[in-house]
């Protein structure tokens, strides 16, 4: 890691990646004003905006190589692995320890939430995720299934003593047979729709 480089983004390792690129749109523009200044001021103000180009870069190149696992792994695959362990506090703390939060990130925390309860956290997180990549059919089919589960419990006035388990795909459910499906329209049974009661995947 080069250290040098944080100092001319003028921030600290630990800062986050919306912080760094916000401390570099904000040195860049002040650049950008003072390099039309005569003499040596403006040099020296050109200089720095192509060091600033250069350490952004690198910098956050550094992060997304850092997203990888000392294996090779995708850190990604531990947080899902956890999730599919039940480990969902480890399941946290592996996506809190990631600087770069991409639609992939936002979509393995709402899984995390979903997994707590916390569906109207879950739901958010998914919108952000298809924000980010609206092409992402797995996002997608994860919000309707999300979706189609708050519609029932609003409906219903809620499903006490029901944890059902739907949406992101095999960490929330994945797909539903049609055998659930005749039965969950036939008996508006949550559980069956979201595949818990026959175990399908």
């Amino acid at each position: 890691m080069n250290q040098e480089n944080y100092k001319i983004l003028e921030v600290d390792e630990s800062a986050t990646d919306e912080e760094i690129t916000a401390s570099y749109e904000r040195l860049k523009e002040k650049y950008n004003e003072e390099k039309w200044q005569e003499g040596e001021a403006g040099n020296e103000a050109a200089r720095m905006l192509d060091k600033l180009e250069a350490a952004y870069r690198e910098v956050m190149d550094e992060r997304k190589e850092s997203s990888k696992t000392t294996s090779g792994d995708d850190a990604y695959t531990e947080v899902t692995n956890a999730i599919k362990a039940g480990n969902i506090p480890l399941a946290q703390e592996l996506l809190d320890g990631f600087n770069e939060r991409s639609a992939e990130w936002h979509y393995l925390q709402s899984v995390v939430f979903y997994k707590k309860n916390w569906l109207t956290d879950s739901k958010k997180q998914l919108e952000i995720a298809i924000q980010m990549d609206g092409a992402n059919t797995k996002y997608k089919d994860a919000y309707e299934k999300l979706n189609r589960q708050t519609d029932y419990m609003s409906q219903t006035g809620g499903a006490p003593n029901i944890n059902p388990n739907p949406a992101p795909e095999s960490e929330m459910g994945g797909n539903w047979c049609s055998s659930c499906a005749s039965m969950c329209y036939t008996y508006l049974c949550i559980n069956c729709l979201f595949n818990l009661c026959c175990g399908c995947r």
